[in-house]
């Protein structure tokens, strides 16, 4: 009797670590999450010996939608789209409360309610079901019930948690591509912007004033018998070349400043605060010479963040933190403007956030309305200290 039990336990945890790698399996293909919904609900249902599997998605904090739903013949399943109310007392809206796996024996025993009343309408006295987390919240759950009490699996509650963690891992993953394919886009737009804004500046610019310059030189040309006026037009044309160059150096500055080319990103970072519209307090400690891509991320969210404190956040003051502890760069730009700032609300700042995954580092951003705003980014510092040496020797 003992080796028969023993020979069925065995056979039930083969078939369990089997419609898992399934699902695994399918999980590491990135399918669309509705394609891993709907395989987890049929394992989980059939595994379990379940009457109806449903995956469910907490809509708000009311209500319940399904988003998967199997049976295993005898009844249909709920219908994708259903709304259910959570009134606390089922499965999804105990774990709203624990985010743990919940066992329900008898629906009879939770109370009056919406969720007992409809599972007496199904004819379900017992449930399982296992928490779906993401981000560290319930975004929903999976569930399993049965018919008759003493058809619910030890343990049930468990096993589909282990396939609710599998959803979990899909629909990071599915989000993580989707962010990634937005980043990439705002990254694109962000570079055509910047294109055509310098073709408008050259346009507008600096071209204006050598074309207006090589007309006064035409002019001087037949000036000359005149030496009053030609020394006024010459005047003017240096002055117009001298606006032309200058405006030609801004915008190069924009582009790549020579200094942080030739000298780093420290004095870089020395040159743009001088230049800023209002005090800017800079510490600044990087010892070394970094990866180009590291210092070109840190020298332009520290110009794009100025730019956006002195557009919009009534500041007085702006410090600006620069150190390389532990083989990362931490760069802080502190305000004490307004406040209130939301990245999901501002191109300026989701651009600033794009700018530093593009590098693979990290951007935390604090901003509580009345209290200014506070950008810290972790960088890799990535060394480059044979370039150092070699700039500093020649």
């Amino acid at each position: 009797m003992e080796a028969a039990t023993s020979s069925a336990a065995l056979e039930e945890l083969v078939r369990e670590h089997a419609a898992l790698r399934r699902v695994a399996t399918l999980v590491a293909q990135e399918p669309s999450p509705s394609e891993v919904f709907a395989a987890v609900t049929k394992e989980t249902g059939m595994l379990l010996g379940a009457q109806r599997a449903t995956l469910l998605r907490v809509e708000s904090p009311q209500w319940a939608v399904v988003v998967a739903g199997w049976s295993d013949g005898a009844l249909p399943p709920v219908s994708v789209g259903h709304r259910g109310a959570l009134d606390g007392r089922g499965i999804l809206g105990q774990m709203l409360r624990t985010a743990r796996p919940v066992r329900i024996e008898d629906f009879d025993q939770v109370g009056d309610g919406a969720v007992a009343e409809l599972m007496r309408e199904l004819g379900i006295r017992a449930g399982a079901g296992g928490p779906i987390i993401i981000g560290g919240r319930v975004w929903g759950a999976v569930t399993a019930v049965w018919e008759d009490v003493a058809t619910l699996p030890p343990g049930a509650e468990d096993r589909v948690a282990a396939f609710a963690e599998l959803v979990s891992y899909a629909i990071e993953n599915a989000e993580t591509r989707a962010e990634l394919a937005a980043s990439r886009a705002r990254l694109v737009e962000a570079a055509d912007e910047a294109r055509r804004r310098i073709e408008r500046d050259l346009h507008d610019g600096a071209q204006q004033r050598f074309v207006a310059a090589r007309l006064d030189l035409t002019l001087l040309e037949r000036q000359l018998d005149q030496p009053d006026r030609a020394r006024s037009i010459l005047a003017r044309a240096r002055e117009q070349l001298d606006g032309g160059l200058a405006e030609l150096r801004d915008l190069a500055r924009g582009i790549h400043p020579t200094v942080l080319t030739d000298r780093g990103l420290e004095p870089a970072l020395t040159a743009l605060v001088r230049r800023a519209s209002l005090p800017v307090e800079l510490r600044a400690e990087v010892p070394e010479r970094l990866d180009p891509a590291i210092e070109a991320a840190a020298y332009f969210l520290v110009s794009e963040a100025l730019t956006n404190v002195s557009k919009h956040a009534q500041a007085n003051t702006v410090t600006v933190d620069v150190a390389s502890p532990d083989g990362t760069l931490v760069v802080t730009i502190s305000d004490d403007g307004l406040g209130g700032a939301d990245a999901r609300r501002g191109s300026g700042l989701r651009g600033l956030v794009d700018r530093v995954d593009a590098v693979g580092g990290h951007l935390e951003l604090s901003s509580e309305r009345g209290h200014g705003t506070r950008l810290c980014a972790r960088l890799p510092a990535n060394v480059l200290g044979s370039l150092a040496g070699q700039r500093q020797s020649a």
